[in-house]
């Protein structure tokens, strides 16, 4: 675990429950847009809870790519329509991708299973494809984390089997502590549910030694909604500074490389 200078939160501060692996961070109060000066208190950074797609991965247009696979599944069949459907995609990146196939298909459950699976199946094939690859950085902040005993837990709105076909792809499979999807948790974004069950499982001593960081709105509101210590919008992905600030983003960053040194690990 390692400390980190953050302004007292509703929750009380974690004890340090190791001292033998402890880094002096950044006073994150000191950052642009950071937190109330007047309120500061030394709390440890114990988790770090990392979106895939648009944060730690670029995917080139997958995403959308395997939507438009899927649309024909769904009874989508003309331009206006599906365009209309990557629309709501693009705004409702980051949220379980069963649930978007739910709005889209007007609450018809068997129908959004139909699309989420033609989703899965051809979101998978594009990423055996070489279609995605790490964003710059990413895997070098993760195990520079991890050398600090901070964790890190992967979170997603893919089927886990997309997820860890995603993740042997890059190599990933044992990159992190743990990796979760929306039905390991429970609800998917912007429900607090992965970051909190990335807390439980890891076993972190409170929600305020935990950071969220990821590209999209659902991101920034699953974090907020979790109480996490510091929620950061990354530039990468889905969602443009302005969107992500509106949602709750503590802090903004280009690149998912520039996370050490906004925790002072740099």
């Amino acid at each position: 675990m390692t400390s980190i200078d953050r302004p007292q939160q509703d929750s009380t501060a974690a004890p340090d429950l190791d001292d033998d692996v402890e880094t002096d961070l950044a006073d994150l109060d000191d950052l642009e847009g950071g937190f109330d000066d007047a309120h500061e208190d030394d709390l440890l950074l114990e988790l770090v809870v990392l979106d895939l797609a648009g944060t730690t991965v670029s995917d080139d247009g997958v995403v959308e790519d395997a939507f438009r696979v899927a649309a024909e599944t769904i009874g989508i069949d003309t331009e206006d329509a599906l365009d209309a459907a990557i629309e709501l995609v693009r705004d409702t990146m980051g949220q379980s991708k069963l649930d978007v196939f739910l709005m889209l298909t007007d609450g018809d459950e068997a129908r959004a299973a139909s699309g989420n699976a033609t989703f899965e199946e051809a979101y998978e094939r594009l990423v055996g494809e070489g279609r995605v690859e790490a964003i710059p950085g990413a895997e070098d902040t993760v195990r520079r984390l991890r050398e600090l005993g901070v964790g890190v837990v992967f979170t997603t709105g893919f089927a886990p089997a997309t997820r860890d076909a995603l993740l042997a792809n890059l190599g990933w499979s044992e990159l992190a502590d743990d990796a979760l999807s929306p039905a390991d948790a429970g609800r998917g974004r912007p429900a607090p549910d992965l970051p909190l069950t990335a807390l439980l499982r890891f076993g972190a001593s409170a929600v305020d030694t935990v950071v969220v960081v990821g590209d999209t709105a659902s991101d920034m509101l699953s974090g907020v909604n979790a109480g996490a210590g510091l929620v950061v919008g990354v530039l990468t992905g889905a969602h443009d500074e302005e969107t992500l600030l509106a949602a709750g983003a503590d802090e903004i960053i280009t690149s998912i490389a520039e996370l050490p040194a906004l925790l002072g690990l740099d």
